[in-house]
């Protein structure tokens, strides 16, 4: 069982979010100065030190410069460092869907050549959650066992950076498929497809597994 840990975000921190917001808004663009601290202070109602810190955060992760006894500027062009997962959630849902089918072909390939016996049995224990939930009739079940199943997959790809981002997906298509799956018939219809993806992948088989991938987002 996962413990939930809910962190509470400094003054600071809250700043330096709103800031980048507005950075990522176009409010400000390369080359700005932001205000004075003393216009900071009085629009955000936090104290110096709390200014100091945030413009501390955006200089670390590369927002802003600032240049002792001028100012602080922006350093990054608006748009480029909005953060991934807020950018998703105002994704067209063709983008993401397109995204999505690189992502998935690309993950069951690797996943081909890098797997490991856990990761298998992983894949295995979803697949078989999912054909449950199918045969129960239960839509919020498959859902979140076909995700579960294709995060497995993921992981097996060994290439972190492919996880995270399939991870990133996965948190918009939960609430996508509720929208478009009434039932489970998707999921029975499909259920073995999914085995094919699972059988290439078991194989070694990258091209088949990319292409088993393939078959199930063309569905």
């Amino acid at each position: 069982m996962m413990n939930s840990i809910i962190q509470k975000r400094s003054l600071a921190e809250e700043v330096a979010e709103q800031l980048r917001s507005e950075i990522s808004a176009g409010s400000y663009r390369a080359g700005d100065q932001l205000p004075i601290e003393a216009e900071l202070m009085k629009t955000f109602g936090v104290g110096r030190s709390s200014i100091r810190e945030a413009v501390r955060i955006l200089a670390n992760s590369g927002l802003v410069r600032v240049q002792q006894g001028v100012g602080t500027f922006i350093e990054a062009p608006a748009g480029i460092t909005e953060p991934f997962v807020q950018r998703l959630k105002r994704a067209d849902a063709h983008d993401l869907d397109e995204v999505r089918h690189l992502l998935e072909m690309k993950i069951a390939e690797k996943a081909a050549l890098n797997h490991t016996r856990e990761d298998l049995r992983q894949m295995q224990l979803h697949l078989d959650k999912r054909r449950l939930s199918a045969e129960q009739g239960s839509v919020e079940g498959c859902i979140q066992a076909d995700i579960d199943f294709h995060l497995s997959v993921a992981k097996a790809s060994g290439n972190e950076i492919l996880a995270d981002l399939y991870q990133s997906f996965a948190m918009h298509l939960k609430s996508w498929f509720a929208q478009i799956y009434p039932d489970t018939a998707v999921f029975k219809e499909t259920m073995e497809l999914h085995e094919n993806l699972y059988l290439s992948i078991k194989a070694r088989a990258g091209k088949k597994a990319w292409e088993a991938a393939a078959k199930i987002l063309n569905y």
